[in-house]
């Protein structure tokens, strides 16, 4: 068989091959590892250390979102992880202690999506809604007891607002690869209960940016 003619038919199979489009009714469930990157804006550590701050690391983690199209173009998705992230002293006393505590945080987040060009094979969208932060499973540093004592450590949970935009480019007739960057609203006030030193406040603005990269599939 003409190898020229094989190329030619692979060719045309795959510019007329069906996009993986989102359509009313369909369901979108993606997989991504993400890397949630804090952009924190810390207070001082009350009352005991009025000038020193707080930093909290990033964390990479995957990730399970879905999305149901109500039409074409307009969908609502829900996303679905947990991370564990690590909170550190910056500068004084509690610099030199480095890492302080411990946490990880479930928040789950649900966005309205407008899809520009659900019929293309590359559609982007852009989306806004609301995120419910859940802090759990919080630990003192073994650094920050050698300190101050045995010492208990709580997060408050936090109410915030979050945006979005991404990309979803067909792999196959249902698969499709996505890009999604996400800027999410979160506050909390950190409590410290120690032994040495007392009760110790701080409150810390994460607001963190969450970059994705995965697969998705449509049903």
């Amino acid at each position: 068989m003409d190898m020229k003619l094989i190329a030619c038919a692979l060719c045309a199979a795959a510019a007329t091959a069906t996009p993986a489009q989102a359509e009313a009714g369909d369901w979108l469930v993606r997989v991504r590892a993400i890397d949630v990157i804090p952009n924190e804006d810390s207070g001082g550590i009350l009352p005991t250390f009025p000038a020193e701050q707080v930093a909290v690391d990033s964390s990479i983690m995957p990730e399970v979102d879905f999305t149901y199209m109500f039409t074409d173009n307009v969908g609502a998705e829900l996303i679905l992880a947990t991370t564990k992230h690590h909170v550190s002293g910056t500068t004084g006393t509690t610099g030199s202690i480095g890492r302080l505590a411990s946490s990880w945080v479930l928040p789950p987040t649900l966005t309205l999506q407008y899809h520009l060009a659900p019929a293309s094979k590359v559609r982007p969208y852009v989306g806004a809604g609301v995120n419910y932060t859940i802090f759990y499973s919080e630990k003192p540093s073994s650094g920050l007891e050698t300190a101050v004592g045995p010492t208990d450590v709580h997060l408050k949970s936090s109410f915030g607002y979050a945006v979005q935009a991404g990309v979803d480019v067909d792999l196959t007739d249902q698969m499709f690869l996505n890009l999604d960057v996400k800027y999410i609203d979160m506050d909390t006030t950190a409590r410290l209960d120690t032994t040495a030193i007392g009760t110790q406040r701080v409150k810390v603005s994460l607001d963190p940016i969450v970059v994705g990269v995965g697969i998705g599939m449509r049903f």
